[in-house]
């Protein structure tokens, strides 16, 4: 446990520091600006009304990650729709981080994954989390997580050709 003052700085700077992430990855559900925005939003001050739940200041990554993903998906639970990317969103994307899809089939296949696929590849492989990480944030066995990111791999393999 740490001082609830430093807690909340540190929460806060981390989010300052990683929030490109966070909209990239909320972005990666809904496929629209302004709802990734609202997402990242909603998830912001769910974590600081929740930040007493966090424990141990090494989770804080997969912590808010999985507020993220909870939101994400609840958002998608509730709206039932899904946004296909028009060239607007994409520039607007595309000029806003570093990390961008460099291949349009690539995106593609990713977004034809079935949702749990896509999570695990979009956290691996684009915001750079860890197995364990990842394990935490979808509260899910590591064996799992491995299972379905080699299971998402041979699909996109298959996809590609």
């Amino acid at each position: 446990m740490f001082n609830k003052n430093k807690k909340e700085t540190e929460l806060i700077a981390f989010i300052m520091d990683n929030k490109a992430s966070f909209y990239r990855f909320a972005y990666s559900y809904v496929r629209n600006q302004e709802d990734a925005l609202d997402i990242v939003q909603d998830s912001i001050h769910k974590a600081l009304k929740k930040q007493h739940q966090l424990k141990d200041i090494s989770m804080m990554k997969s912590w808010f990650y999985r507020i993220v993903a909870t939101t994400s998906l609840d958002f998608l639970r509730k709206r039932k729709r899904w946004h296909v990317t028009d060239d607007e969103n994409l520039e607007i994307l595309a000029s806003s981080s570093v990390d961008t899809y460099k291949n349009l089939d690539l995106e593609q296949a990713i977004n034809q994954l079935p949702l749990s696929y896509k999570t695990i590849v979009i956290l691996r492989f684009f915001e750079d989390l860890k197995l364990e990480e990842i394990a935490s944030v979808l509260g899910e066995n590591i064996n799992t997580v491995k299972t379905k990111l080699y299971k998402a791999l041979k699909i996109l393999r298959i996809e590609m050709k």
